[in-house]
């Protein structure tokens, strides 16, 4: 019928195409020839591929470029770390009490085995080791901030903690040891919000205070207070 058999290839063609089976019974393999021209498959190794750039960037002076690149990006992260985000200057006076104290995870033997505090045991760090020196939290930006607390505090006295700035550039001129918080971890700690702040022991506990720096107001004409 030549109505119905060309229906029928072309069911069969669709269910083919729709289920991936072969239509063998209507079609038959042709060699049609070459009908462009071919290339063959060449998968290049990568790690031959990597060397040969590493060869040429060493050749061209490029590794050396990187290389005195990331040192010179190392040395400036030292010299002036990242500040400490969330912090401003203080407007108000702020004092609270920080207990130190921890709770033991483990035993803590000393080194001749002897028990010194079970496991779960409340320890206040404050009995055993005095806090010997006080924490200046300042914006090692904000000169006068660094002026007060290099002026009020003494390099026995206290630790001048940096939260910004950097402390390497200060210390020559000021001749004083100062230090930074790396990534904030103390003023997280201790709930300080604003600098300067001070810490200091006060019995079995540490005081922290905020210590909002004293302006003198301005005079006439924007003169000087008299």
């Amino acid at each position: 019928d030549p109505v119905t058999r060309p229906s029928l290839f072309a069911l069969s063609a669709v269910l083919a195409a729709m289920t991936g089976w072969p239509i063998a019974a209507h079609l038959q393999a042709a060699d049609h020839g070459q009908m462009g021209e071919t290339f063959p498959i060449i998968e290049t190794d990568l790690l031959t591929s990597i060397e040969a750039k590493l060869r040429a960037l060493e050749a061209s002076g490029g590794i050396a470029a990187l290389q005195r690149q990331m040192q010179n990006q190392a040395v400036a992260s030292v010299r002036r770390p990242k500040p400490v985000e969330g912090l401003s200057g203080a407007t108000v006076r702020r004092e609270w009490l920080f207990d130190p104290s921890i709770v033991t995870e483990d035993d803590i033997h000393d080194t001749k085995g002897n028990l010194i505090a079970a496991r779960g045991t409340r320890v206040n760090p404050l009995g055993l080791v005095q806090l010997r020196q006080d924490l200046v939290f300042v914006d090692g930006n904000n000169a006068a901030e660094v002026d007060w607390a290099l002026r009020s505090w003494s390099d026995l006295k206290a630790k001048i903690v940096f939260v910004s700035g950097s402390p390497f550039d200060e210390m020559k001129p000021r001749q004083r040891r100062l230090y930074f918080d790396q990534g904030g971890m103390l003023v997280a700690r201790f709930g300080i919000r604003h600098t300067p702040a001070v810490v200091s022991q006060s019995g079995d506990a540490l005081k922290v205070a905020e210590i909002p720096l004293v302006r003198a107001a301005p005079g006439p004409r924007g003169g000087p207070a008299t």
